[in-house]
């Protein structure tokens, strides 16, 4: 069986990355959320009659 008697602990969280994973996908899905409603508007106002 393994040998569960010592753990390894992972190094601890890189909150600088994190923030700037988080800051890149805010601003990701602003740029996406944006585009929608471009595309919605656009829709709206060449397929409606």
């Amino acid at each position: 069986m393994a040998d569960h008697s010592t753990t390894e602990h992972e190094s601890p969280m890189d909150y600088a990355q994190h923030e700037a994973t988080y800051a890149g996908f805010i601003k990701g899905s602003k740029i996406v959320g944006g585009a929608i409603i471009v595309l919605l508007v656009l829709m709206a106002v060449f397929l409606v009659h």
